[in-house]
């Protein structure tokens, strides 16, 4: 992301929101932990062959990139009630046809995959190319994307309204 640019803002249930800050809080309070760990295996000795150290470090490192990974997530996130629009948008429930030979629907949430954990729903990012190819989309209308796989997937917008979950 360039410098000035906007992040997209992430639509959360307050349930979500509150089971991720709670996540962030208890990262940030594990903080001192870890540094103390750090501290007592950098006290063992050589560290080119300390991998109780290097381990300590990694497991830093990782909780440090969910830390910055959390604030800005629930920094530009959007609380509450699912947006209700006329067009397919993220925070919603959206059904889904396959135009091809298996001609199944799929039923899921266009959304933060954070939000998964409060929700049976399959969850697909608006970043995602299933979630660009739908995003205001309208219901009868028909989207084109690209599987990893290389193939091109058409799909029809069945229905689609606010996640109240």
């Amino acid at each position: 992301m360039s410098t000035g640019e906007k992040a997209p803002a992430t639509w959360l249930s307050q349930d979500a929101y509150d089971r991720l800050q709670a996540e962030l809080d208890e990262h940030i309070g594990n903080r001192t932990a870890i540094a103390a760990e750090i501290n007592a295996r950098r006290e063992e000795g050589d560290l080119r062959e300390n991998g109780g150290y290097h381990a300590a470090r990694e497991e830093q490192g990782k909780a440090e990139g969910r830390i910055r990974y959390l604030q800005e997530l629930l920094r530009t996130a959007k609380v509450g009630e699912a947006p209700t629009t006329d067009a397919v948008a993220p925070g919603m429930v959206v059904t889904i046809y396959f135009d091809d030979d298996t001609e199944d629907t799929e039923t899921f949430l266009l959304g933060s995959r954070e939000i998964a954990a409060t929700t049976d729903l399959t969850v697909y990012s608006p970043e995602s190319a299933l979630g660009k190819a739908i995003l205001g989309g309208r219901p009868g209308q028909t989207c084109t994307y690209t599987a990893p796989s290389g193939a091109d997937i058409k799909v029809t917008v069945v229905s689609f309204e606010p996640f109240a979950g």
